[in-house]
C-alpha cells in the first residue's frame, strides 16, 4: 500500500478500540495502510485520524511533531475544542480522508525555555499553554513577570498561564482568560489566584517574549507544564521564557463552520432570542 494513515487511539476507552478497528478495516479496503504510533518510524504517513478527546490529540501532536502531519480529531472525550467532528461522524471522517477532501490549518504554538540559577537549561513547546505552578499546596509562589524584557509586575499566585489562541479554552478559560479565535495573531498571560491589584489577563503581540521569573525569596518552587504533559522543575531563581513556537501544530479541518458555531456547541451556550440580521 503506497498510501498510509496514522491511527491514535485513546488507550483505555472501548469505544475508541471499536472504532478504531472499523476506521481501519475502512482505510484497508481502500488500500490505506492504517499505522499505529509504534510502527510510525517505518511509515510516511499523510495524516493522522486521532480517535479520543483533546488528550489524545496532543499526543498525536507530540509523536508526529517532527514529521508536519495533519491531525483531524474525532471527540471521544467531553468537550474537545481541537476534534474537528464527532463520533457518529467517523465515517465521513474516512470518507474525506480517503478523498483528501480537507483543508489545513496552522495553529500557534508556544516555544518554552526554562533556566535555572545553577546554570542549566531546558526546553519545551505547548499547543494549548505552558503553565507555571506551584509545587507545594500550601503555599503560593512569588513572581515576577515581563513582557519583550520589561518588567511589567510582581505578586504571589498559584501560578501563571502563557497560552495560545487554541489554548483560550483550556487552562487559560478555567484561570479566568479570555477566549481568543484561533485566527488571531496572540498569545496570553494568566495569572492565576494573584494577590495583586494588577494582575488581569493579558493579550500580547505574537512577535512578543513573555517572561516569569520566580523569585528567589520565593516560599517554594514552580513546576512548567507544557500542555499538562511535559513538566520541567522550576526552583527559586529560575527565568521562564515563552516565545512564538517556530513549528505550527496542523489541524486537518471538514468544516468550514465559524468558530463562533463551535463555542456555541461546545459549552452549550443559549443563543435564544438571537435575531441576527433580521
Amino acid at each position: 500500500m503506497s498510501r498510509s494513515i496514522l491511527l491514535q487511539v485513546h488507550p483505555t476507552r472501548p469505544e475508541a478500540q471499536q472504532a478504531a478497528e472499523l476506521v481501519a478495516n475502512e482505510l484497508r479496503r481502500q488500500g490505506i495502510a492504517p499505522v499505529h504510533e509504534d510502527d510510525l518510524a517505518d511509515h510516511d504517513v499523510e495524516l493522522a485520524i486521532v480517535l479520543g478527546g483533546d488528550g489524545t490529540i496532543l499526543r498525536a501532536a507530540e509523536v508526529t511533531r517532527e514529521r508536519r502531519t495533519p491531525l483531524v480529531g474525532v471527540n471521544l472525550g467531553h468537550i474537545g475544542f481541537l476534534a474537528e467532528s464527532e463520533v457518529e461522524e467517523v465515517a465521513d471522517v474516512v470518507r474525506r480522508a480517503v478523498e483528501r477532501d480537507y483543508v489545513v490549518e496552522e495553529r500557534m504554538t508556544l516555544d518554552v525555555t526554562v533556566s535555572r540559577p545553577d546554570g542549566t537549561v531546558e526546553r519545551s513547546w505547548a499547543i494549548n499553554e505552558a503553565s507555571v505552578e506551584k509545587d507545594e499546596r500550601a503555599r503560593m509562589i512569588e513572581v515576577a513577570i515581563g513582557i519583550d524584557g520589561r518588567g511589567l509586575s510582581t505578586f504571589g499566585c498559584d501560578g501563571v498561564v502563557l497560552a495560545t489562541p487554541t489554548g483560550s479554552t483550556a487552562y487559560a478559560f478555567s484561570a479566568g482568560g479570555p477566549v481568543v479565535w484561533p485566527d488571531v495573531e496572540a498569545m496570553l498571560l494568566v495569572p492565576t489566584s494573584a494577590h495583586a491589584l494588577f494582575a488581569r489577563p493579558l493579550v500580547v503581540a505574537p512577535t512578543s517574549t513573555m517572561a516569569v521569573e520566580v523569585l528567589a525569596r520565593s516560599f517554594s518552587g514552580a513546576q512548567v507544564w507544557c500542555d499538562g504533559r511535559r513538566r520541567i522543575d522550576a526552583p527559586p531563581g529560575s527565568h521562564i521564557e515563552v516565545v512564538r513556537g517556530a513549528e505550527p501544530v496542523r489541524l486537518a479541518r471538514l468544516h468550514t463552520a465559524p468558530f463562533t458555531d463551535r463555542l456555541v456547541r461546545k459549552f452549550d451556550l443559549p443563543v435564544s432570542g438571537w435575531r441576527g440580521d433580521s
